[in-house]
């Protein structure tokens, strides 16, 4: 058996099958999504694996891998004709990788797996220098839906001493899952929201000046959505916290 090119033939296909799956990135449906998608893809990750074992420049060899994943990925961008069709793939690509396909090789555990993982991150971004992908076990993922994924507000209110199940948070979560996820867009805004902001609370909590930022945050933006919520100016507290994604994204997001 062509370890090698059943690889690396099969990586392209792992990345669509990927995006295709796409919709059961859903609290009641990722851990059932994950698990048949893995058993799909697992040939190509043992194939992998194999091949990886027998050569002798392993580096090289994951290199080649993670560059046919990444140029595949390349060249269904530049072949959509108009921006906004290159945007929305753009974005069900990072997605379809950061929570599929890095999670399905790292859940190999193979010795492969985790050099992989690093060079198909680095090959990413030498492509698409404006994303922040980046390697997530499924567990950590999947653990993820309980929370709820409120990452910023979450940051904020763990700064503020606020448990996970407090009130604003449960208040905001609610107003995601409820009516954000009902606007004929929500659900392109909650893509987004998955993209930037993790990686916005990481840079800053290593700014040095987190406590400071996150007050500003909780005074400028949380509070007042809240208050909207609470008095039923949905659209307004979506318009601000667009906003406050949007102000911390140009101030941190840029300096990955």
């Amino acid at each position: 058996m062509n370890y090698y090119l059943t690889a690396i033939e099969g990586m392209p296909e792992m990345l669509s099958s990927a995006c295709g799956a796409l919709e059961g990135f859903k609290r009641n449906r990722y851990k059932d999504a994950f698990e048949e998608l893995y058993l799909k893809n697992r040939a190509v990750l043992e194939a992998l694996e194999q091949g990886y074992l027998m050569v002798i420049d392993k580096d090289q060899y994951l290199t080649n891998m993670a560059e046919a994943l990444a140029e595949n990925a390349l060249s269904r961008v530049n072949a959509c004709p108009k921006r906004g069709e290159k945007e929305r793939l753009m974005m069900d690509l990072n997605l379809a990788m950061a929570v599929y396909v890095l999670p399905m090789i790292l859940e190999y555990r193979g010795q492969s797996s985790k050099p992989f993982a690093d060079k198909a991150v680095a090959s990413w971004k030498a492509r698409f220098p404006k994303t922040n992908l980046q390697a997530a076990e499924f567990t950590y993922i999947e653990q993820g839906f309980h929370k709820k994924y409120c990452y910023i507000t979450t940051a904020v209110c763990e700064e503020l001493g606020r448990p996970d199940d407090c009130y604003e948070l449960n208040l905001l979560r609610n107003y995601r899952d409820t009516y954000l996820a009902s606007l004929s867009d929500g659900d392109v805004l909650i893509r987004k929201y998955y993209d930037v902001a993790p990686s916005i609370v990481k840079h800053i909590n290593q700014s040095g000046r987190a406590e400071e930022i996150y007050h500003s945050i909780w005074k400028d933006y949380i509070q007042p959505c809240i208050r909207m919520i609470e008095n039923g100016e949905a659209e307004a507290c979506r318009r601000l916290y667009e906003d406050m994604v949007y102000m911390l994204e140009k101030k941190f997001f840029a300096k990955i």
